[in-house]
């Protein structure tokens, strides 16, 4: 049985956690706060899951979701991910995560940061979608009106175990190449939050009862083709 570790139990990580456990897998979800205050969630995700400190979850894991803001990264344990397969969900806020010189210059993309502080086998997903959008367009393999993820990372053997452990928790995924072009779906660009709505074009002030509708994987590769780069420097949370 496939085992998921989870590193932050926020609003991406718990989604990602419904899915795994909906999917058969075990689950061992940690926070910054220690395992005692994620007793709620994992009574709520049923038997299949634990909670523990990140270092169980990395260790038990056969894939870690990293879903932490992107300032807490190199606090992490050094090696505590070296070597491992993680889907890495971050974006950079520079309004939250402070001013990093190398991703307001463009010299890198967050994800390409996030490879080098962790020494992960990193793969880019998760990063473009509304939480709550999560579990709600999951569908089984083969279904008519699955959904589609672009996926960024350097090593293919990852990402070909990546797409497989993300078909499984009810996605396809559309290859949007290397991290360092995984700048295409990230905030502010077509392929991100709005493409998963039903109507695109939704309202900021009424997202929150807005429709997700399905969006397959050549809607994906459309929108990452009219992508251009974004000035993270002016990026707002």
């Amino acid at each position: 049985m496939t085992t998921l570790g989870i590193i932050g139990s926020g609003n991406i990580g718990s989604a990602v956690a419904r899915l795994a456990v909906a999917a058969d897998m075990k689950v061992v979800i940690a926070n910054s706060r220690g395992p005692e205050t994620l007793q709620d969630l994992v009574t709520e995700l049923g038997p299949l899951a634990t909670a523990g400190t990140v270092e169980d979850a990395a260790s038990a894991g056969d894939a870690v979701v990293l879903s932490i803001p992107l300032k807490a990264v190199p606090e992490l344990p050094e090696g505590l991910l070296a070597g491992k397969l993680v889907l890495d969900t971050s974006n950079y806020y520079p309004s939250r995560d402070g001013r990093i010189e190398e991703l307001d210059s463009s010299a890198v993309t967050t994800s390409e940061l996030v490879q080098r502080l962790t020494g992960a086998r990193e793969v880019k997903v998760f990063n473009n979608i509304m939480a709550a959008h999560i579990p709600a367009l999951a569908r089984p393999a083969g279904a008519g009106d699955r959904s589609a993820l672009p996926i960024a990372g350097d090593d293919a053997a990852a990402k070909t175990e990546a797409t497989d452990l993300i078909s499984a928790l009810g996605y396809d995924t559309y290859d949007a190449g290397t991290l360092a072009e995984s700048w295409r779906f990230e905030p502010e660009t077509p392929a991100y939050g709005l493409v998963y709505f039903e109507d695109p074009n939704v309202p900021q002030e009424k997202m929150a009862e807005a429709a997700p509708g399905t969006t397959p994987a050549e809607q994906i590769k459309a929108a990452l083709d009219t992508a251009t780069r974004v000035n993270v420097a002016e990026r707002q949370i």
